[in-house]
């Protein structure tokens, strides 16, 4: 898998009891409140889970993990943000985890910035200003212009900056009053935090697929803006980074439930006088989705450990992990769906709740196409050729 010699050479994979701790800890908490009608319910509007299931995380201290403990965290590391992500999919918990305590946090420690890391350590919420489905910092455009204290602009389709625990910060990358593109303070162009109740900024949910992950365009119009000191694009890079290489354990969590749920089911469904389980074919699907699920489980834990030791390998497994686990998460759950038979297609059963996140989640912070692009740069790979009837992308 590495490209670089030895790296990832030392990496421990399996859970250590810390891990175990952590996800029984959250599993029980949110065993009692998440219940999938209660997710459900956020289809209708009803946005009162989030904000419990929020308050239920901070009691735990889990949105502090990856916060320095200089700056009020808990100081702890990628490994343990990870096993949070795959209990909270399980879950289907419709809480902005992902995008704040993991993207906006690590963005945030990268610049140094210490007061806006403490709220964060206290349960304060932010979210970095990008469209859900980008996941480099080189494809960051700024489209929002700093110009004299406010910015303005507009950026759709953001996640984490509404629903029931929307971002109390927004991080936004801007182009100087020159017009410069680029995200880092040599070219003029910088990040800057807003509020969103502020004047002038305006955050418009729109209709997504997973409504337990909700998005939003958000416009800004002269709103008043504080620039953050620091190297921009190194940390917008490193918020994406980080977010994308843990986003697999939560594609993987997703998986892990799929198969689950349906081999239980399966294993208590009787039909024409015999447990369906037992029926060869289905045996045969179960298993060959089964050594699917462990694989993916094995690279979102790989994508972890490599970020949590700063390993070399992190590119190359960051984009194995997401490739892999987004498209294993969303095989997972259709299966999930037709296993279940009618039971699966109806609104009161979990199914879709979760074939939702996974086909969402296959999307944010970069499709699978994206991904096995960047492998394909990153081991020299060239991209088939059009005249070979490949197509240029690695879809």
């Amino acid at each position: 898998m590495s490209a670089t010699t030895g790296a990832g050479a030392d990496l421990v994979l399996l859970p250590d009891d810390v891990e175990e701790d952590l996800r029984a800890s959250l599993d029980r908490a949110l065993a009692a409140r998440c219940t999938p009608a209660r997710v459900a319910a956020a289809y209708d509007g009803d946005e009162s889970l989030a904000g419990e299931l929020w308050t239920a995380l901070v009691d735990l201290g889990l949105p502090a993990l990856l916060v320095p403990e200089e700056h009020g965290g808990a100081g702890a590391g990628a490994r343990e943000a990870a096993a949070v992500l795959d209990v909270l999919a399980r879950h289907a918990a419709p809480v902005p985890y992902l995008s704040s305590a993991v993207v906006a946090a690590t963005t945030l420690t990268a610049l140094g910035a210490g007061g806006l890391l403490g709220d964060l350590a206290a349960g304060g919420t932010a979210a970095l200003l990008v469209p859900a489905t980008l996941h480099r910092a080189d494809d960051v455009v700024p489209l929002v212009r700093h110009d004299d204290g406010t910015v303005s602009g507009s950026v759709r389709s953001v996640t984490g900056v509404a629903g029931g625990v929307p971002a109390g910060v927004l991080l936004v990358p801007v182009a100087g009053p020159d017009g410069a593109d680029g995200a880092d303070g040599a070219d003029g162009a910088a990040l800057v935090a807003v509020r969103p109740g502020d004047p002038g900024v305006d955050v418009a949910p729109v209709v997504s697929l997973d409504m337990t992950a909700p998005l939003a365009d958000v416009r800004l119009d002269r709103a008043p803006a504080t620039e953050l000191p620091g190297d921009a694009r190194a940390a917008v890079s490193a918020g994406l980074a980080a977010g994308a290489a843990l986003g697999a354990s939560a594609l993987a969590g997703t998986a892990t439930w799929a198969l689950t749920t349906t081999v239980a089911y399966l294993q208590q469904r009787r039909q024409f006088g015999r447990v369906v389980g037992g029926y060869q074919a289905l045996k045969h699907r179960l298993a060959d989705l089964y050594a699917e699920v462990e694989q993916a489980t094995a690279t979102a834990r790989y994508a972890a450990a490599a970020l949590a030791a700063d390993d070399p390998d992190l590119a190359v497994a960051t984009a194995v992990a997401q490739s892999w686990c987004s498209e294993v998460a969303v095989h997972a759950t259709e299966e999930a769906v037709q296993l279940h038979g009618g039971l699966g297609m109806t609104w009161e059963h979990p199914c879709h709740l979760h074939l939702k996140r996974a086909r969402a989640g296959a999307l944010v912070l970069g499709s699978p196409a994206a991904h096995r692009d960047d492998l394909a740069t990153l081991v020299d790979l060239p991209p088939p050729h059009p005249d070979q009837g490949g197509s240029p992308s690695w879809t």
